[in-house]
């Protein structure tokens, strides 16, 4: 079970991409949200529950209705992967029922250790993916991520190719927005790394967002350019993830769509300001060198928040320490390096 947010859901998929390769005659059945059911779609010997929050499955009545519908499928263990006091509550009616479960740890304390001001304890704590694998291993079924597997390569509709045009060019995805400012690239700075980028008439790049004041900003990013096209609003979400997949890499912020490409083996650089990797969340099979930090130097206090919702007064211009030239030095090269795609 995992609910929600869109780059938490996505982070699950690798590891239940490594499960059901390790343990091929084990049935795995995610509860989640409806919108999130094309993440899993392709996964052998999954199926997806959809959780109903506005009617059958809405506060703690339609928690038990939810306990019942999935007992239902003969569950014989549940991992809860988000700990939140909803899964805790069908966590717990399953473990009253006799079944096994067992509860993701986020390492709260360690996580507040490493954001506070003071004393602050700068380390590497383990990943979201290692403490998922920890749950199925709590349940039985231990999990070596390895060796990760991804699907192929989407092939894409002629509704995308005719607003993308020629395959021939690199695709390079830039997700410029976050959740939080504190997350997000000035956008005067972004400005610089697309013209640096579409300098290149090889490189075609694609910017992904979605809502009108987001598609607003990335329609006057793309404007100038011949080879940058804006994908917000114009593509389902499915196409979207498609589209994504053939990527020769992706640029995004601590974001959802980092954790999206990742999880379809598209090599990721991830721009980090009052957010940190070392919290866990650095995009799954992604190298740290890819990362780039704001200025610890400069900015001490860095990271100030496991999800960029804290505001500390004399922050606000952190990421303007990783300059424009780094971002594309770095974009451009991951081109050579793209994972190795298995169906």
């Amino acid at each position: 079970m995992r609910l929600s947010a869109m780059g938490d859901v996505a982070m699950t998929v690798p590891v239940l991409r490594a499960f059901v390769k390790q343990y091929p005659t084990v049935k795995l059945t995610v509860i989640s949200r409806p919108f999130f059911k094309p993440f899993f779609e392709g996964i052998p010997n999954l199926e997806f529950f959809a959780f109903d929050e506005k009617e059958r499955h809405k506060g703690f009545p339609g928690l038990l209705r939810l306990f019942s519908d999935v007992k239902k499928l003969k569950i014989d263990a549940f991992a809860d992967l988000h700990n939140v006091l909803r899964s805790k509550v069908v966590s717990l009616l399953f473990a009253l029922s006799g079944k096994k479960r067992a509860t993701v740890d986020k390492g709260r304390e360690g996580k507040k250790e490493l954001t506070r001001a003071e004393n602050k304890i700068f380390r590497q704590l383990p990943t979201m993916f290692e403490r998922h694998a920890k749950v199925f291993e709590q349940i039985g079924f231990p999990l070596d991520l390895t060796n990760p597997v991804f699907p192929q390569k989407a092939i894409l509709s002629s509704d995308i190719l005719e607003i993308t045009g020629n395959q021939n060019q690199k695709l390079i995805g830039i997700a410029p927005f976050a959740q939080y400012d504190s997350k997000v690239y000035p956008l005067d700075l972004m400005q610089e790394v697309i013209a640096k980028l579409a300098e290149n008439s090889t490189y075609k790049i694609l910017l992904f967002g979605g809502g009108k004041k987001e598609i607003e900003i990335l329609d006057s990013l793309a404007q100038p350019f011949d080879n940058v096209i804006n994908m917000a609003g114009k593509i389902k979400f499915q196409q979207e993830l498609q589209l994504i997949s053939n990527l020769d890499v992706m640029l995004s912020m601590d974001s959802g769509n980092a954790h999206i490409a990742a999880m379809l083996g598209v090599k990721v650089v991830t721009l980090w300001g009052a957010t940190h990797p070392y919290a866990g969340f650095l995009p799954f099979n992604q190298s740290l060198e890819n990362a780039l930090t704001s200025d610890r130097n400069q900015y001490p206090k860095l990271p100030t928040s496991v999800y960029g919702n804290k505001v500390v007064e004399g922050y606000k211009n952190a990421m303007r320490t990783i300059l424009p030239q780094q971002v594309v030095d770095k974009v451009v090269s991951n081109f050579h390096k793209r994972l190795k795609n298995i169906s």
